[in-house]
This record gives C-alpha cells, structure tokens and sequence, in this order.
C-alpha cells in the first residue's frame, strides 16, 4: 500500500503527510506528544541512570507526584518548546548584515568579535554602512540578509513610505532604548532654553527617525512650530562632529557616540539626553524582509538568537567596558575607547565642565513592542509623512514580531513581558496604544 493517498482518487480519504493519521491535525499532536515523551526520556535518564531506580522510585510516588517533583527543579516545559523550535540545518550560513557606526548597533556589531553569530552556526559579515538610505536600499536589493535599522524603518518600508515601493518588512528584536541626546554648539552655551531657538539648524540622522520624532515633540512642546521656526536636515551619524565644527549646524538630536564624540572634540555640550524626553524609548532595531524570515525559518531563527544572546549580554552593567573596547575598533565604531566608554557605562563629561553619572543613558532590551509602533506611526501620520486612516494594530502586528522575541528572550535568560503592548509617558503626556486618534488629535501642533 501507497504510503500517501491518491489525491485524485474519489474513493479515498487523504490522510496526513506520514500517512498513518486521519488528519493533518492528528499527525501534529502526535508529533508533539512525540517531542514531549522525548524530552521526559532524556531527562529521566539523566536523573536514573539505572532503569530499576527509576521504576522503584515511580512505585514509590507515583507517576504525577514523580512529574511535579521534577517539573519543580528541572524546567520541563521549557525543555520541551525549546526542542519543539529546535532549528533544522540553516538554508544559508554565510551572511551580510548592514550597520551605522553607532552605538545603537551594539549587539549586531558585537555579535560578530565576540562569537554570538559562530555560537549558532553562521559566518556574518558585519558591513558599516555610510548612512540610513543606503542601508535600507541595500536591505531591500537583497544585498543585505538582514540590517540595522531604525525602529521606524519597517514600518515605512512596509507601507511604502519614503521608498520607491512598498516591501512587507519585520523587526523582530529592539536593539537599543534611550542612548541618544541633543547636543548644541558651544556657541549656544548660554541659551538653553528652547524658546530661544527659533532659527537654529538642527540635523537628525533619517526623515523616519526616533530622533525627528523625538526633536519635533520636544521643540512643539515648548511652544515651537519644528516646520517653520528651526530648520531640520538629515545628516549621516559620521558626520554630524564635523558639520557642527564647521557651523553648518548648531545642534542635533543624535545617536551615540555622536554627541560623546563633540564632547570629546570640544565642539559642542550635552543639552539633555534623549531619556529625559521619553525613558526607555525604542531607537535601532534589528530587521530583516518578511521573505527572508519566511524562506529560511532556521538561518533567520539562529541569527535573532545571535543578536537577542548578545543583546541580554550587553545589558548587564559589568559587561559594558568589555563591549566598548570590542566595538571601539576602526572597522566597527572607529571611536576612541574612552567615548564608548562613556556612553555604554553611563559616567560622562556634559563638555560644560561636569562629569555625570546616568547607568541608564543606554539600556539593551529586544522586546519590540507594540505600542512602540503604534506609536511612532501616530508620530509619521502628526508631521505628513502618511496620509489618511492607518490600521495602526495591524500594521503594528505585523511588523513588531514580538511573539518571535519573547521565546528567544526567554531562552536567552531575560525575563519577557507576558503581553506586547503598553502604556507610557513622553515629557509626561499619557499615550494609551488603543487610543491612536485620540492621542494625536490631542497635539496643538501637527500637520493633519
């Protein structure tokens, strides 16, 4: 007898793909009841190496007693999902991964000198990248597998905003909150009272941006209209020092070490750092093209895990010093390591004679959540930069994979949210992610 029935057969019954059940449905519970068992088998050969004490000691207790017991010191569960989403053989093991020269980038360009990608099987190459718009057209040529983007990039991508087409787009891993600050000229010393702005120049690194985002909620509430009373331009991370010597600018929101850097060169202060417009905001993000999460499921399972590993690694405190002289390197950040330091240990000088001290300045935490999206699209429809209704959950749903992240934080030892979206304050304004519209029609100054 055929192991598989014929489907063209009017007088037979398809069955499932091994041929011994009903139903597809039947063939994956008895899968997975396969898993389970073997999971158990091998723990309980571990614990009873000799089969008659196994037996005795399950005569002795019986079998739920036995499992409770076990289950209390030995993680079965998680033992089991584990070995459930065990990868097969990756589809591709050598990578390009695009990034900006940024802190931001941490776990990505860490992965790399400290063996997170060869823990899981995979040769990447980390390829700096001049600015945002290349990294995105390299992504989306195909060029790259996967990049570093900023935490708005997918989501334009995927609605075709400020791109030539629109490509459905993932971000399944944050890569870094807080870590950026706005940093003025030395000239502006005395003026830092954003009332007295009007007029300045300001450079973000990309239209879609936390730091445009950021910049324009943080002149509005202070009375100024981003569009019309300050000018804003993009401008590539690199090159920010240099256009503030040069007095083509005279400040910028931007990511570190960026504005480390201009403290370091004498060109410019530290005015506030972006946590104190927003703590714990979402910046950078891991990302990668749906196509390529769909067409190689284990290579992209092993690289989230490379850079969701690492990232739980950069978050602990004792391991930043170790984390800046790795990625302080000419080929990775090309910074002195002492500006690196200060950005990942949080103690620094302002470049206004103080030196302070903020653990929190960056923080590495993957979870993408929802209401991040939610409600950075609020902030691309307030400026103009996307038009009529926006499904706003769905959008976010589909481009914050953070079901995918949750079980690789879990795996990777941090202790993940048990739901993906939540509340939060920017400059003490409330934003409940179920009330999008409302929110948005909340702000005296927008552009819809």
């Amino acid at each position: 007898m055929s192991l598989f029935s014929n489907p063209f057969d009017a007088n037979t019954r398809l069955a499932c793909g091994c041929g011994r059940h009903a139903s597809q449905a039947e063939h994956e519970a008895a899968r997975q009841s396969a898993t389970d068992t073997a999971v158990e088998q091998a723990v309980m050969r571990a614990l009873f190496p000799q089969d008659a004490l196994r037996r005795r000691f399950l005569r002795a207790v019986g079998s739920s007693t036995a499992m409770a017991a076990i289950a209390s010191i030995f993680p079965l569960a998680a033992a089991r999902d584990a070995f459930a989403q065990s990868a097969g053989p990756l589809e591709k093991q050598k990578l390009k991964v695009g990034f900006i020269p940024i802190t931001c980038a941490t776990p990505i360009i860490m992965a790399h000198p400290m063996g997170f990608y060869a823990k899981q099987g995979l040769d990447v190459e980390v390829v700096k990248t001049a600015g945002w718009a290349l990294i995105r057209d390299k992504a989306m040529s195909g060029e790259f597998d996967a990049a570093h983007m900023l935490s708005p990039m997918p989501l334009a991508i995927s609605m075709g905003v400020g791109a030539s087409r629109a490509v459905p787009w993932t971000m399944p891993a944050v890569e870094n909150i807080n870590g950026q600050a706005i940093t003025l000229s030395m000239k502006h010393k005395d003026r830092r009272d954003p009332k007295d702005w009007k007029g300045f120049k300001f450079a973000v690194p990309f239209d879609y941006s936390m730091h445009n985002y950021l910049l324009r909620y943080y002149l509005a509430e202070h009375g100024l209209d981003p569009d019309t009373d300050v000018q804003i331009r993009s401008v590539p991370p690199p090159e920010m020092v240099a256009n503030l010597r040069a007095d083509n600018i005279d400040g910028f929101l931007a990511p570190d070490p960026v504005n480390q850097r201009a403290v370091y060169d004498g060109v410019g202060f530290i005015h506030t750092l972006s946590k104190a417009i927003w703590d714990g905001h979402p910046c950078c993000a891991f990302s990668a093209s749906k196509e390529f999460v769909t067409t190689m499921p284990n290579t992209y399972q092993a690289l989230l895990k490379a850079i969701i590993e690492a990232t739980a690694y950069a978050r602990a405190p004792e391991h930043r010093k170790e984390i800046a002289t790795a990625i302080a390197a000419p080929n990775y950040l090309n910074q002195p390591v002492t500006v690196v330091e200060q950005v990942l240990t949080g103690t620094y000088a302002d470049g206004l004679g103080k030196v302070l001290s903020d653990p929190n300045r960056i923080d590495f935490d993957p979870m993408p959540w929802q209401s991040f999206a939610v409600w950075i699209l609020t902030q691309m429809k307030r400026w103009g930069q996307v038009k009529g209704d926006v499904d706003y959950q769905k959008v976010a749903s589909e481009v914050f994979l953070a079901t995918d992240a949750v079980r690789l934080m879990r795996e990777a030892g941090l202790t993940p949210p048990a739901e993906t979206a939540k509340t939060f304050s920017i400059m003490g304004k409330p934003f409940d992610p179920s009330q999008p519209e409302a929110y948005l029609a909340g702000f005296k100054i927008r552009r819809t």
